[in-house]
């Protein structure tokens, strides 16, 4: 085992782990489940059925990933954080992994404390979602989204600072080009 579970966490059969991940207090990793290297799984997390999460990832305390919802490498979810996966949700009337929508947090977004992703969604790389924000459409590469509903109030570094006037970091230098709606990094 070259990774860490601490005693108190359940990890089901069939669940994959990658190298130096590390699974906190009261945790529970579902069957089918592939978790990537180098991860850290605060306390009270939940990772449900057959959820995909990439190398990198650091998921804070009292956060659930459903099924129908992958994170690609170097993901950031803030405390507390939810994730849904279903628009119609009835206790009546189940649906079953079929019926969930697909959620997908690409390569280095950040998700702050206790914002919801509404199921079905696609948060772009490096996006920065503020806390207690509530996103309901598509989120661009870069974006910077706050409120509820998340609406883009800017545009954020790789590196997580807020990109000004000018499309060049003031903390890091990186330089970006802004074409049709679309924020790229200048080569």
């Amino acid at each position: 085992m070259n990774f860490y579970v601490h005693p108190s966490s359940y990890v089901d059969e069939g669940v994959i782990i990658g190298e130096d991940t590390k699974i906190w207090h009261f945790s529970h990793i579902q069957k089918g489940a592939k978790i990537g290297e180098k991860c850290s799984l605060g306390q009270n997390v939940n990772i449900s059925n057959n959820v995909q999460i990439g190398n990198g990832v650091k998921i804070q305390n009292n956060v659930s990933i459903y099924e129908g919802v992958e994170l690609e490498d170097y993901v950031f979810c803030g405390p507390s954080m939810v994730f849904t996966n279903d628009l119609t949700p009835r206790s009546k009337y189940p649906k079953g992994a079929e019926g969930y929508k697909r959620t997908l947090v690409k390569y280095g977004a950040s998700i702050g404390a206790n914002a919801t992703i509404v199921c079905g969604n696609t948060i772009g790389r490096w996006a920065m979602i503020a806390s207690g924000a509530v996103v309901t459409k598509d989120v661009p590469d870069y974006a910077l989204m706050t409120g509820i509903p998340a609406k883009q109030k800017g545009w954020v570094c790789e590196c997580g600072h807020v990109l000004k006037n000018e499309l060049k970091c003031i903390e890091c230098e990186r330089e970006y080009n802004l074409s049709n709606g679309v924020l790229t990094e200048a080569k």
